[in-house]
Order: C-alpha cells, then structure tokens, then sequence
C-alpha cells in the first residue's frame, strides 16, 4: 500500500524493536555496573574533553496516563526540597571527582516536568551546575509542561539564559487529551509560547504524538497545524508506546481505541508529508525543524548526533547524568543512576555515586554504535571496522530486494523511502538483539 511518499510493508514492521538513543540499549543494562564503574569513567575523561550535564527532575503537577518516565506527583514541598538538597549534593560529588577537567557546553534539565520546582529552586540549580563544573555559558535547554508555566518561569529562563525549551503537548484535541489524562488548552500552550518568545528563547521544540486513543488523520493534521501556526521552532513527533505490561498507568487508556499499525504508518506518514510541505527539515526519522534551527543545520553539514535525549546537534562525547535514574555515557560505559529515590538518596547522601546498572561498552558496541548512529542519523553507515558484514547483508536482503537500502563496499545506504523503516534496519547491526520483542515498542 502506498501512503504518501511510502509504501506500507507490514512484515518489515511486524517486530517491535528498540529506539536506539543508546547502545547497547537499556534492555542490555545489568546490576554488575556500579559505583566504581562510575568513578573510573569520570576519572578517565581528559582535561579538554567536551561534556554535556543532564539533571532529572523527576516530578510533575499532574501524572499523565502514557508517560514511562520516571516522574512522581510534586505535591509535597519538602519531598522536592529533600530531593533538590540531594541533587546539590550530587553535582558537587562528581564535580569533585573530575577536579577541572571536561568543558562543559551544554546543561539540559529534564524530568518529569523540571518546572514543578520553583522558579527559585531552578535558578539555583543552573548557578551550582555553571560554578562547580566552570561552565562560563552553555547552552541550556529545558523541557517545559505548559499547565503551571507561568511569567516567573519565563523570567527565570531568561535570566538563566536558556535558549532551547522543549514543551510537551501531544495533541491540540481536547477529547484525545482526555483520553490521555493530559487535560491542557489550547491557550494555555499559546500563553507559554508567548512567554517564552519574550524571555529570549531561540528554539521551541513541540513534542507531538500520533496513535494516540481515538486519533484519526485529521485530528493529528489539526495538531500539526496549530503547532505550525504558534510557530514551533521544532517538533518531535512520536509513536505512542502503548505497553501496560512496563507502565502500569497506560492501563487507564482504553486499548481498543488505539489506531492499528497500518494507520499509524499512516498517520506517520502523513505528519511528514505536511510537515516538509510546511517548509520544515526532516531530522531523522521523527524529528523536523525549520531550517535555520541549529539542529537543521547540524543535519545539513553532517553533524547530526543522537543520545539519550533523541536527535540533537551535541556532539560531546561524555554525557552526565545527575538526579534519580539518569542515566552518563562515556565512550566505553553507560551507566544509570539508582531509579528508586530512597536508594539514589541514600547512595549520595553516604558519599557513594548513585549507579545501580549499566552496560560496558566493548570495542566492537563502540563499533556498532557509531554505525547505528551514523545510519539513523546520516542514513548511511560504514560497517567496514564491523565483523559479521556477511550476516548483516542477510538479515537486510529483503530491505534490499524492496530498493529500501542498498551497499558501496561496505557502506550501507538508506534509500529515501526507508525512512519509517530506520530502527529496524538498524537493529540488523544490534549484536544483542534477543527474543523479547515485547520490551520495545511498534516499529512506527
């Protein structure tokens, strides 16, 4: 079936397979990664070394129904202020460990929503993080719920300097947002966008999802173009993970109204069609952005990344993850924090760093990661420092038999149409793909 600019084959499509913002994925991670782990990778990195912070806010005003984040109500004071106090604590630990070396570029704030802390309490944050790691000024970026935004937020931003916020708003359709328990107005997203353009803000991403309960075509046109019409910078638009079994919460979403997979390829396709149409760059294979943006053009020159946080134009090569369940990468291990508050806070609190799990990274996962990243995000891959090239070709003839990838030596090309098909081409290159389909989410 032929949708849009794609064709709709349903077999290639038919095993869930992982997002890949990291490899090895989190399904590889193991409790045999730990403390010291951790403190040998921060005592590995070298002195000119660029870093990038991220610091998780794992609250939010209100629980949405499809969120697998790990978030909690911030509904009471000093259950924010322990952790805050706790997440102080852990940004000085590790930046004692490193003792001046790195260059910090970039200081991400995610969660959860980091504004169910207060303005103050975030304010405070950005000016720990820049003084104990000698960042002079990064590039900050924040994730932002539009419900609770409010004017001393935007000013906060400003004053920190923030210059990308990532706003989470799903769908413009009040009866899908209630579907979702994600209850927001229109006005509300418009007033927080207004706020932002007046604090500074360079680039405001918009987080949009199709497969939503109840979501036709036409309903995700709407979203599109109200996200068009507020003038967002960029948009990620995702596939709804619907898996009960991990997220226990999604099991208030009525399963029978989901979209089946042949009209979330559908909807897919269509957010891409408008969305290029619109005049926006395709990053990726879920991301846009107008082509000015930074991220367009890291794309552009060849420079596109992906981590943890999905496409970005970050090219630092260490990542550090700071609060409960975050999660650094360094070259050769990726490692995450204690998920469960009570075990991070006492971790920290005993001077101890707060990895639970992770996953070291072998020569050949560095190999394979590149090359997964480079084919996601450049659509072409070099798999010539990778052993197995033979089984690969195998596992990807029927791609090629559909004119979906093709090869030069050992370079693997994503033809245009591979598109929706990206993550599972690129899970041929995954050595540790196993039999437990039912820990990813669809394909599309």
């Amino acid at each position: 079936m032929r949708v849009g600019m794609w064709t709709y084959h349903p077999d290639l499509l038919a095993t869930p397979v992982p997002r890949y913002t990291s490899y090895p994925t989190a399904a590889e991670f193991h409790d045999g990664v730990g403390p010291a782990d951790m403190a040998a990778a921060l005592d590995r990195v070298e002195a000119d070394a660029e870093l990038s912070l991220y610091l998780h806010i794992p609250f939010c005003h209100e629980i949405c129904w499809y969120c697998g984040c790990n978030t909690g109500a911030a509904n009471r004071t000093a259950r924010l202020d322990a952790y805050l106090s706790r997440l102080s604590e852990e940004i000085e630990q590790v930046a004692r460990r490193l003792g001046g070396r790195g260059r910090v570029g970039r200081i991400a704030f995610g969660g959860g929503s980091p504004n169910a802390i207060t303005p103050q309490a975030f304010l405070r944050l950005v000016a720990q993080a820049k003084a104990a790691f000698g960042a002079g000024s990064p590039v900050l970026s924040v994730e932002v719920d539009p419900r609770g935004f409010d004017a001393a937020w935007a000013g906060a931003l400003a004053e920190a300097g923030a210059s990308r916020v990532s706003l989470g708003v799903q769908t413009f359709n009040p009866a899908i947002q209630a579907a979702i328990g994600r209850v927001q107005p229109r006005a509300d997203i418009a007033i927080t966008v207004d706020l932002l353009r007046h604090a500074g803000v360079e680039s405001i991403n918009f987080d949009l999802m199709y497969g939503l309960p109840g979501q036709t075509d036409q309903a995700l046109a709407e979203s599109i173009d109200d996200s068009v019409a507020m003038g967002a910078d960029r948009l990620a638009v995702f596939g709804y993970a619907h898996v009960p079994h991990l997220i226990p919460r999604q099991r208030r979403i009525d399963a029978t109204a989901l979209p089946d997979a042949e009209a979330r390829f559908a909807q897919a396709a269509r957010a891409h069609e408008m969305l290029v149409g619109d005049g926006y760059a395709a990053i990726g294979f879920d991301h846009f952005a107008q082509p000015g943006d930074a991220i367009a053009v890291a794309a552009r020159e060849g420079r596109l990344r992906r981590n943890f946080q999905g496409f970005t134009e970050d090219e630092a090569e260490v990542l550090i993850g700071l609060g409960a369940s975050a999660i650094s990468q360094f070259p050769d291990l990726l490692v995450q924090n204690e998920k469960n508050a009570g075990r991070w806070h006492m971790a920290i609190s005993s001077g101890r760093f707060a990895a639970a799990r992770g996953v070291r990274r072998s020569v050949d996962d560095q190999w394979r990661a590149a090359a997964i990243e480079e084919l996601l995000c450049q659509g072409r891959a070099d798999l010539g420092g990778i052993a197995g090239r033979a089984a690969i070709a195998l596992r990807l003839a029927r791609f090629a038999a559909l004119d979906l990838v093709r090869w030069e030596g050992s370079v693997l090309l994503l033809a245009p149409e591979a598109l929706p098909y990206a993550r599972v081409i690129a899970s041929a290159l995954d050595g540790h793909r196993g039999p437990a389909a039912t820990r990813f989410s669809s394909a599309v």
